[in-house]
């Protein structure tokens, strides 16, 4: 058979090597069925693993015997082979340690039989192996790290088994160009696209081996409508808005329960957003409550408690529905998204110790979302709303000035950017009809993709360690995860957010501490949940 060498051409081979091969049995040292002489022994026939062995014997072939299985020390009796050979027999898993002891072992045989799995660990100690064979098995994949501690291998033969290039032979391929070996791998017997192809023609940057997976990690009680992650005084914080329960609520990190718990909250009955802001010791917290009017919270030093501050604008943030940070010519500002007819979107900035309106924006349109941004060098301000199609503003002469709107882009409820490769895209979310993904080309945003989105109030992009994901939140089924495939420019399908399922999700963030990384998922019918991000290495 291809890949496998005759029995004779491996005997010669071990005379070439200085092993006896005159194959005369020794009186009372040969088991049946065994031809042996003083240093060698060929088997072959219905037996099994023999005992009665010399310890010195230097050569061990085992032919269509009744061998069923290679178990751990199965040659301890035999330290001084130099040379294995299995060929036609019927075992099919090869455990780890089956060669325990064998630290002379050179040569190593295991051709033409039904082998379908070998242990990660089952060469383990062959320090003075030079040639291996595993060539015409079953063998679909090798585990990761097989021949860690073989440095003295000169030749390894993996042809004629039906190996499967996916990412279980990415390890393989990227050993191979490291090793001071000749190896001959065969062809691939699958994926059908691949079929065919020498493993050793294989690229290995084609393969996607790197997955993530978010897992539930923590309940928050209470629903809420935004979150958002901040960091103060060097520790990560998030602050919820809990609307039924009338508070911003902030969390903290308890690194004895390995749990999020509340660390403090402010009274804001009926509250849309906190949006919190560090500015050195001090800690500001804006919480836009759709009645009674917005208010901004302060902490003067880390010693002390939020309590309230300033009344924001109360004629003209009539009913909020979003707010954002930006800076603007050195100086931290808010934006407010108003959603009433008779109120106006409102740009605040700091002017001593307080926040006053700087500028009105897009009045009587009924914005329901505000997303800063920056384009060509300059800050921008796109606002969505319920009556025309989002409106992109840039900055210039210290005020807002409208620059173009979004074609193609009606009933947009929320817009989200990120950025990647270079390139800045929206996520743009519509409850009815197709979400949306765009491009910035330079002057315009251009659609670039479409994802159903029926029931969505929320599509936030993320960037969790390495991944570029986009969330699509639902009220009528699971929400989505997707990933940005960068060879495609495009968002793919990653998982379901769940379980448990989110209730009416409206917002969601990340937070980096203790080396994990976590999403926040705030829902607006049912409890905030609390998920892990995992990184999974699927060619282990």
């Amino acid at each position: 058979m291809a890949g496998t060498g005759t029995l004779l051409l491996r005997l010669l081979l071990l005379a070439g090597a200085g092993v006896g091969v005159a194959w005369r049995p020794p009186k009372g040292k040969c088991p049946l069925r065994c031809s042996c002489s003083k240093d060698s022994a060929l088997c072959e026939g219905s037996l099994d693993l023999p005992e009665s062995f010399s310890p010195t014997l230097l050569s061990l072939s085992l032919v269509r015997t009744g061998v069923t299985q290679l178990k751990a020390g199965s040659f301890l009796r035999m330290p001084s082979l130099h040379l294995l050979l299995f060929t036609s027999n019927s075992f099919s898993v090869i455990e780890d340690d089956a060669f325990a002891g064998l630290s002379h072992l050179q040569y190593l045989f295991i051709e033409d039989n039904k082998i379908g799995s070998i242990s990660k660990n089952a060469l383990r100690g062959l320090r003075s192996l030079t040639h291996l064979s595993l060539a015409n098995n079953h063998l679909e994949a090798l585990p990761r790290f097989l021949f860690r501690g073989l440095e003295t291998l000169t030749h390894v033969d993996l042809r004629g088994n039906p190996f499967q290039c996916d990412c279980r032979v990415l390890w393989l391929l990227q050993w191979m160009p490291t090793v001071n070996a000749s190896v001959g791998t065969g062809d691939c017997a699958g994926p059908a696209a691949l079929t065919h192809m020498q493993l050793r023609h294989l690229d290995p940057k084609m393969f996607k081996c790197r997955g993530i997976e978010l897992s539930w990690f923590q309940t928050v009680r209470e629903s809420a409508l935004g979150v958002e992650p901040f960091s103060y005084q060097g520790e990560p914080h998030i602050v919820l808005a809990q609307p039924f329960a009338g508070r911003c609520l902030i969390l903290t990190w308890d690194y004895s329960l390995q749990r999020f718990r509340p660390e403090e909250e402010l009274s804001a009955p009926s509250v849309v957003s906190c949006k919190p802001l560090v500015l050195g010791p001090r800690l500001l917290v804006l919480a836009a409550r759709l009645w009674g009017g917005s208010q901004l919270w302060a902490r003067p030093s880390p010693d002390l408690r939020l309590a309230p501050l300033q009344a924001l604008a109360p004629r003209r943030l009539l009913r909020p529905n979003d707010a954002e940070i930006l800076w603007l010519d050195e100086q931290p500002c808010f934006v407010v998204a108003d959603a009433s007819k008779a109120g106006s979107t409102t740009l605040l900035c700091r002017d001593g110790p307080g926040f006053y309106p700087r500028q009105s924006l897009h009045a009587w349109h009924r914005d329901t979302d505000a997303e800063v941004l920056e384009l060509d060098g300059r800050p921008h301000l796109l606002l969505a709303s319920a009556s025309q199609r989002p409106v992109l503003f840039h900055w210039v002469g210290g005020r807002f000035e409208r620059r173009t709107d979004i074609p193609e882009a009606e009933d947009v409820y929320a817009t989200r950017h990120f950025q990647a490769g270079g390139d800045v895209f929206l996520c743009l979310t519509r409850y009815i009809g197709d979400s949306m993904v765009m491009r910035w080309d330079g002057s315009m945003f251009r659609l670039l993709q479409k994802l159903p989105s029926r029931g969505a109030h929320v599509f936030q992009p993320l960037l969790i360690a390495r991944d570029q994901l986009a969330i699509l939140g639902s009220d009528f089924a699971f929400s989505q995860v997707f990933r940005l495939e960068s060879d495609k420019g495009l968002l793919e399908p990653l998982q379901e957010l769940g379980p448990p399922a989110l209730v009416a999700p409206r917002a969601f963030a990340h937070i980096t501490l203790a080396g994990r990384r976590f999403l926040f998922a705030a829902c607006f019918k049912g409890p905030t949940q609390i998920y892990q991000h995992h990184e999974l290495d699927l060619s282990a």
